[in-house]
């Protein structure tokens, strides 16, 4: 399996936090409108939560707000005026809903950062990508400590709901401590149950033009841990760890530590799945 992949066009790139600071024009942050001290402190209206969201006119919302047709934290408001903080989950007709525009960002992440959103833990994917976007984007999948490559950020709940359920397609580049035999792969590539676990495995195969103890698999696993899972099974220990591709995104041009904001058309593809 060669991992030489064209690679996605249009996206911006920063630097990482250890970069230089005097990021391009580009890479800025974008500019959150102005709150008053009122929303600062008691939060937005629904109406207009709901407003910025792109589901409908504010006076449109106060219509369905009246009809029963939202909830703000599983409990349905009608009271005119209500107000939503920040940390309250809003679903308009089941669906939950964010003020925020719909933003994406691909992180091609190095060894010794962890995936959490927690405040609590230092080099997180989160101080990575910190001057991408105002949005409140978290990450789609896991990558451990030492894994590196690509994941996937966004504030798209309803995006990372369905990838989260249905899987997320991403391909690996393996280095295993020793060559891996063939008929290893072919049992790899069959499927596995260890412990009782089925794993499935979409493609497995050894990397073009390199040794054979450096493999690229292909799972729609959300996190890495299973990776080491299937090699341990056989004997093989898991020299490193590299996300590749996620989808149809490949890291070619995008340099570790790096992030990139992507285009409603790269994004379309994932709601396909």
């Amino acid at each position: 399996m060669s991992n030489k992949n064209t690679n996605n066009k249009g996206g911006q790139r920063s630097r990482g936090p250890k970069a230089d600071r005097k990021s391009p024009a580009h890479s800025k942050p974008a500019q959150s409108p102005k709150k008053s001290n009122k929303e600062a402190t008691e939060g937005i209206r629904l109406n207009k939560y709901i407003g910025n969201s792109g589901v409908c006119s504010r006076r449109e919302a106060d219509t369905f707000i009246e009809a029963g047709l939202v909830h703000v934290n599983d409990k349905p408001i009608t009271q005119m005026g209500f107000r939503v903080k920040p940390t309250d989950v809003v679903k308009f007709d089941g669906v939950v809903i964010n003020p925020e525009p719909a933003t994406y960002v691909l992180l091609n992440k190095p060894k010794g950062f962890v995936t959490t959103t927690s405040e609590n833990k230092s080099d997180t994917v989160m101080d990575l990508v910190s001057n991408a976007t105002s949005a409140r984007v978290t990450p789609i999948g896991r990558l451990g400590r030492n894994a590196m490559g690509l994941i996937l950020l966004t504030n798209d709940d309803a995006l990372k709901e369905k990838l989260s359920k249905n899987g997320l397609n991403r391909l690996f580049h393996v280095q295993l401590d020793k060559n891996l035999k063939y008929e290893d792969l072919q049992a790899i590539k069959e499927g596995l149950n260890i412990k009782g676990d089925e794993i499935q495995v979409e493609e497995i195969s050894y990397v073009d033009n390199k040794p054979k103890k450096e493999v690229g698999i292909r799972i729609k696993h959300m996190g890495t841990s299973v990776l080491r899972k299937i090699f341990e099974n056989f004997g093989y220990n898991v020299l490193s760890v590299d996300c590749v591709m996620i989808g149809h995104l490949t890291k070619k041009d995008l340099p570790r530590g790096r992030w990139q904001i992507l285009s409603k058309e790269e994004v379309n593809p994932f709601h396909m799945y």
